[in-house]
């Protein structure tokens, strides 16, 4: 099969998956389950890509390796944040706008559809790494995409452990987090989860496929610029006075020594 016919077929799967998610999140009232969803649904693109993409190389068996660590963490962890706490605020917010009795079919267009069809464009270099075909055998970018997942996975389970740590300590609440990847980065997991997107893309083009590296593009501007560091730059300025001190010294995104306080 071809690139494009193993890549639409995936997005009827997506679709297919997305929809059953939303029949359910109907059922508990919970739109948050789209969420913890996210990369358990790469997982399920990785294996069906390793599957239909002809051959057995080690490109294609490392790639599923990484996104199925990658995926199960993500949404193992989501899963254990979020437990007991019910639907997002986010979502909570929408249904309180549209209202009770519209918010349950437009939440299958606004949250899963959006989401499956954004899961099916970013999924693109995993797909780009199996049926490239032009190289088979390794090579040095699959040793720059390596390091980059590499690099990049500690920095999202790293600081999403230090985060979750610092959190469960009561003496901590109203306070920035400041130390570990933290002291580097104000937002490490996110830094972390685009650096592994395009170790994905540097495998997609040591395979010879470079068009799906905007996967990995589109991944680093969601992240960057709606759903992640933008959003989130937003709550935190309300909720913590500390943290203006903390984004002058310490840099956004990509990792950097901290810039000295002014009362140091």
């Amino acid at each position: 099969m071809t690139f494009m016919q193993i890549y639409w077929h995936a997005l009827l799967i997506i679709l297919i998956m997305m929809t059953l998610l939303w029949v359910v999140s109907l059922k508990i009232r919970n739109v948050s389950i789209v969420d913890l969803f996210w990369g358990l649904g790469f997982v399920v693109s990785g294996v069906f890509y390793f599957l239909k993409a002809e051959g057995l190389e080690a490109r294609k068996i490392l790639i599923l390796v990484l996104v199925t660590i990658w995926g199960l963490r993500l949404s193992g962890y989501l899963t254990w944040r979020n437990k007991g706490k019910g639907e997002d605020f986010r979502y909570r917010k929408f249904r309180k706008d549209y209202g009770e009795n519209r918010y349950w079919w437009i939440s299958y267009f606004q949250v899963f559809l959006l989401q499956g069809v954004l899961m099916w464009l970013i999924s693109a270099p995993l797909l780009g790494a199996q049926v490239g075909g032009q190289e088979k055998n390794l090579g040095w970018l699959d040793v720059v995409g390596l390091s980059f997942w590499l690099i990049g996975f500690m920095f999202e389970a790293g600081g999403d452990y230090q985060l979750a740590r610092f959190k469960s300590d009561p003496g901590n609440q109203g306070k920035v987090l400041d130390t570990g990847f933290w002291r580097y980065t104000r937002h490490p997991n996110y830094f972390g989860d685009a650096s592994v997107w395009w170790g994905y893309a540097f495998f997609s083009m040591a395979a010879g496929s470079y068009l799906p590296v905007l996967g990995s593009l589109l991944m680093t501007a969601l992240i960057i610029k709606v759903s992640g560091v933008a959003m989130l730059e937003k709550t935190l300025k309300i909720k913590k006075p500390q943290y203006a001190d903390y984004e002058k010294r310490t840099s956004s995104f990509f990792p950097w020594f901290p810039k000295k306080s002014r009362h140091s």
